[in-house]
């Protein structure tokens, strides 16, 4: 099983078959389940667990990651919901999410730390696959979907929103869209020389961009059927001849 959707939902009726896959890490147990479409397995993992009832703090991003190496796969789209600094990106727009600045403070955010190993770091002047970048792309232009344009992904703690001067720092610093989620996921990822993309939609205004403020009203409106299209446009990305020899994903770690 070399294929799998982070956050992916409204699909599992779509699929010939499912079930739910437990797997067990040294970081802990993960339920996955597991889709298959046109005659291939496809893992969903839900990353706040059933119910969306974990915290973006609180996520074990090492048994998630983990579990889907076990699983043997190789590629990974996912999405992540994203309040826009970016005058150009509005709500319920999608974008693809090309770089990032990590303002996490309290998680875990490697497999490596030292001891036998020694020091290993990963590489990260590709984050994101440009293959599965440009995959994406090409899918979502042939399905006729829009896609605003890239942007620079700021991670930040959670689960309390940004104020208006972590904001408009993080704009002078280059931020195109804040979300709770990526980092860890996308260093892992890296790790792991799994390939992996991250898709944005925009679900609000960030604080002190919008004058009305956050509001759970608005965010609901800018997702409804937004991550169902975007998970529609992962599988359907997914059934590309995808090659690892066309990015430098799964050589990526520098040892020390």
């Amino acid at each position: 099983m070399e294929k799998a959707i982070i956050g992916g939902t409204g699909v599992y009726d779509i699929g010939e078959d499912s079930y739910v896959k437990s797997v067990s890490t040294e970081y802990g147990d993960v339920e996955v389940d597991i889709v298959k479409i046109n005659g291939e397995e496809i893992a969903f993992l839900p990353r706040h667990g059933k119910g969306h009832s974990v915290p973006p703090h609180l996520i074990n991003y090492r048994a998630n990651m983990k579990s889907l190496e076990k699983l043997g796969v190789k590629y990974i789209y996912a999405t992540v919901a994203v309040g826009s600094m970016n005058e150009n990106y509005a709500p319920g727009d999608i974008v693809v999410i090309n770089d990032f600045l990590d303002f996490t403070k309290s998680r875990p955010i490697t497999f490596y730390e030292g001891g036998e190993e020694g020091v290993i770091h990963s590489d990260m002047s590709d984050p994101y696959c440009k293959n599965l970048r440009e995959v994406f792309y090409k899918t979502a232009q042939k399905k006729g979907v829009g896609i605003k344009g890239e942007g620079v992904y700021v991670c930040t703690e959670g689960p309390r929103f940004e104020t208006a001067a972590e904001i408009k720092m993080y704009k002078a610093l280059g931020g195109d869209v804040v979300g709770m989620t990526n980092v860890p996921e996308v260093v892992l990822a890296k790790e792991l020389k799994i390939c992996y993309s991250a898709i944005g939609i925009i679900s609000n205004w960030c604080t002190g961009i919008e004058p009305d403020g956050i509001t759970v009203h608005d965010i609901a409106g800018a997702m409804e059927g937004k991550k169902e299209l975007v998970t529609k446009l992962f599988i359907d990305a997914l059934q590309e001849g995808l090659n690892q020899e066309n990015c430098t994903c799964n050589n990526s770690l520098i040892r020390l």
